[in-house]
């Protein structure tokens, strides 16, 4: 319902701004936003929806024969090599699962934190943090902690729609924290600073993770349960030894890239290699685990990969005909200030995030909305922040976000998605809670890179 209202809202603006003068192509927009809703409402896949958009859209508006510029669109970003750190995070995020590295972090964070009010949901959120510094990936930070997480609750009286919830909004940080794959998206297509956007990313990912840590107390205290026992202080520190694998590839990755002895592509072939060390170590390496890491990696950049030629395909349609600039020109004249501009962006992603995924989401409207965003006065790298947020927003907002499906699906002994749903309310209030926090005080994201310049 907040798609469709958004979505004749956003149509009865068009309207509004022809009517007002506006030089706006209303028949490509509703040509467009037909052809989208009925290959969506028959769940064509994302990627094929881009596609056949960019051909109809291409042979009905534009004069340029369609095979005098496919070729060229499609190399740009398949040539591009910031985009070879894509496929590198997730190989590096597949071996570390298959090397039981990740298990391994879990536990450790477990003796640290389950006597806190709220015990295991503190580890929850905790190792789905770390273990985003290195992934990258929403759904792959939420499938492998879920993976390791969930068997530690059967049997006990923990909520299961908070341990889902927890395990939803840990997963979700999973692009936010650096090294997140949406940042490389994002500075691909706007021309920014990957490394400027990890940086950017710091202070909020904190504000985040520390709101999720707040909702879980406060759950805690009015829902109290048993304290284990105490440790001893030995065993403790006995259990970070587990921590170090993980500690040294954040420290590989970002390390390297803060310090400007390696790009994020560069980085990411580093944490590669540091992960298949560690999981020789672990005497987990070998042909087998390697094999079904790479394939697996292989599918999902297939995925993205087609998302995103359909994506740049329309976009240049888009642009020879003018789409972009003449939306970019009616919202940025229109007679509101800035900042009621941005909210409406944040209104249209949070709309967009109730029925589409979230990495399609920014490759089909960032192209968009980023001129606009620019034209206003807004800083390119905060904005890249936002976006990505909003990105993660929309990994957890029913009835479409993807990680609330992948924990659905791991559930040992299933039951209804709304425990998901009702679990990952409080976080998805706090994730907006976290994207208010920067809007008022944009410096929470540009300190940082100005101190680091």
């Amino acid at each position: 319902m907040i798609a469709i209202a958004f979505l004749l809202g956003l149509l009865g603006l068009v309207f509004f701004a022809a009517s007002g003068g506006q030089a706006l192509p209303i028949a490509e927009i509703l040509a467009l936003v037909a052809v989208f809703v009925v290959f969506f409402g028959a769940g064509v896949h994302i990627a094929a929806v881009l596609g056949i958009l960019a051909v109809l859209t291409g042979l009905m508006f534009s004069d340029r024969p369609f095979w005098a510029f496919a070729g060229q669109t499609f190399w740009g970003p398949s040539s591009n090599f910031v985009l070879i750190a894509v496929p590198l995070f997730l190989l590096m995020g597949e071996i570390l699962l298959r090397a039981g590295l990740s298990e391994r972090l879990y536990k450790a964070l477990n003796v640290w934190l389950n006597r806190l009010p709220g015990g295991l949901l503190h580890t929850n959120i905790a190792a789905c943090a770390l273990f985003s510094a290195i992934s990258g990936s929403s759904v792959a930070t939420a499938a492998t902690m879920g993976s390791v997480a969930l068997p530690y609750f059967e049997g006990t009286k923990y909520s299961p729609r908070m341990v889902l919830g927890s395990l939803a909004a840990g997963g979700a940080m999973g692009n936010l924290i650096p090294p997140g794959i949406t940042f490389i998206v994002y500075g691909l297509i706007t021309e920014t600073s990957v490394g400027a956007l990890y940086i950017a990313a710091i202070i909020p990912s904190v504000i985040v993770t520390a709101f999720f840590v707040a909702i879980i107390v406060i759950h805690g205290l009015r829902n109290p349960l048993d304290k284990p026992p105490p440790l001893p202080l030995i065993v403790k520190l006995k259990a970070l030894s587990d921590l170090v694998p993980t500690l040294v590839l954040i420290v590989l990755v970002l390390g390297s890239i803060y310090a400007g002895y390696a790009t994020p592509t560069e980085a990411a072939a580093l944490g590669v290699v540091g992960a298949a060390f560690f999981a020789l170590i672990e005497r987990r390496l070998s042909f087998a685990m390697m094999h079904a890491s790479a394939l697996t990696t292989a599918r999902n950049t297939a995925l993205l990969g087609l998302i995103i030629m359909g994506a740049y395909l329309l976009n240049y349609v888009l642009t020879i005909i003018n789409v972009p600039q003449a939306v970019a020109d009616m919202i940025a004249n229109l007679p509101i200030p800035p900042w009621a501009i941005m909210l409406a962006i944040v209104g249209m992603y949070f709309a967009l995030g109730t029925f589409m995924e979230g990495f399609s989401m920014i490759i089909t409207t960032v192209p968009v909305v980023f001129p606009i965003v620019v034209g206003l006065g807004y800083d390119p790298i905060w904005f890249g922040v936002i976006v990505t947020m909003l990105v993660e927003i929309a990994q957890i907002s029913p009835p479409d976000g993807t990680v609330m499906y992948v924990l659905q699906g791991m559930r040992p002994k299933g039951g209804p998605i709304t425990d998901v749903f009702a679990g990952v309310m409080p976080f998805l209030a706090a994730y907006l809670l976290a994207v208010g926090v920067l809007m008022i005080w944009p410096a929470t994201a540009l300190w940082l890179p100005a101190l680091m310049r």
